[in-house]
């Protein structure tokens, strides 16, 4: 059975309700409620913190434990160095995903420290990204 880890950094905690005009009306939590039920064959850890230091510690702690990440560090994308380089530290597959479209969005956002250590990005679908994500750690 696939292993994968679902992590979300910073506000993410917040959608359903955070700008639903960006990130719709859906709550996160039911969200990811939902996967377990359409990938059965899929073990499935989901982990949500606002504290950067928090999500470097699940990176680590994901050592033997997963197949693969999936990682919406959200702000953290565009700022820290310090999730890069967990990513860089970890032997473990990660891809990074973002609901909104962050191309689209203020030129900060345009920058990702973390991409370049990502197997792969996805950015603009909406919540169906993590669909995509785990579509793709099926068939890898």
């Amino acid at each position: 059975m696939l292993s994968l880890a679902v992590l979300n950094g910073p506000n993410l905690n917040l959608i359903g309700t955070r700008e639903p005009h960006i990130y719709g009306e859906q709550s996160l939590q039911d969200y990811l409620q939902s996967l377990p039920a359409q990938f059965p064959n899929v073990s499935f850890s989901f982990y949500q913190s606002n504290v950067e230091g928090e999500l470097i510690n699940f990176l680590h702690d994901s050592q033997g434990k997963v197949d693969g990440i999936i990682l919406n560090a959200g702000a953290y994308s565009h700022t820290s160095i310090a999730l890069a380089d967990a990513i860089t530290a970890i032997n473990i597959p990660v891809i990074e995903v973002h609901i909104s479209h962050v191309f689209a969005r203020e030129d900060f956002r345009k920058t990702s420290f973390i991409a370049s250590k990502c197997i792969g990005s996805i950015s603009g679908l909406g919540l169906n990204g993590y669909e995509l994500a785990i579509r793709y750690f099926l068939t890898r």
